[in-house]
């Protein structure tokens, strides 16, 4: 794990420069740094919990506090929090290296619940899945600052499609649906293009919307 997460690291940073250097929002880039602070993070956390044998519960602990920590350092840094207000490079890096932790630590939360919890892939999916469900209607429902709400949410993305990913993947006697890796990959790969591209669509559909309103 200490030579994976190097490498995923070392991607990751690859990908954060050319995030931070590009002139212009480009949704795809924006997705492939998304994706190396995921693969990243989760060598991350099976060598705190695995290598270097913190177990969930410690390496958790520890993840929490770094990610306490960033979001510390970011607010004394005189950058906003609010991750709608980002406009310098030092705010991006500071969104980005949150994520990177956030990703971490929903990954060790994740194999919590896939090994250790007893609820198996699919009730795993299903408790994740009715906790962002929670979070959405918190947003609404309740005064609970929504950046707060932002980084609950973003933690347990992590989780829920690792749990949701092994439903789909593990054979049926491991009580997953049996797609295999290939073929649920490829589904959930073009889930992604599709919605990454409507993304992009109403990036660009908004600007012209706000001259015809002007």
């Amino acid at each position: 794990y200490a030579l994976s997460s190097l490498m995923l690291i070392s991607v990751f940073l690859l990908t954060l420069l050319g995030q931070l250097y590009s002139r212009r929002y480009h949704p795809m880039l924006y997705w492939l740094v998304i994706l190396s602070t995921s693969t990243a993070g989760t060598t991350m956390s099976d060598f705190m919990d695995r290598t270097l044998g913190l177990g969930y519960a410690a390496g958790s602990a520890i993840l929490i506090g770094i990610l306490l920590l960033t979001f510390l350092v970011w607010r004394l840094s005189g950058n906003p929090l609010d991750v709608t207000r980002i406009r310098n490079r030092a705010g991006e890096l500071f969104y980005w290296v949150a994520i990177l932790f956030s990703n971490t630590l929903g990954t060790a939360l994740g194999d919590y619940l896939a090994d250790d919890s007893g609820l198996g892939f699919a009730g795993g999916a299903l408790l994740i899945g009715s906790a962002i469900a929670l979070v959405v209607v918190s947003r609404y429902w309740t005064r609970i600052p929504g950046l707060v709400l932002f980084w609950v949410a973003f933690v347990l993305t992590r989780p829920f499609g690792a749990t949701l990913g092994d439903f789909l993947t593990k054979p049926h006697e491991k009580g997953g649906l049996d797609f295999g890796t290939i073929g649920a990959s490829a589904v959930l790969g073009g889930v992604l293009l599709v919605l990454v591209l409507m993304a992009s669509w109403y990036q660009r559909r908004e600007p012209r919307q706000a001259l015809e309103v002007s």
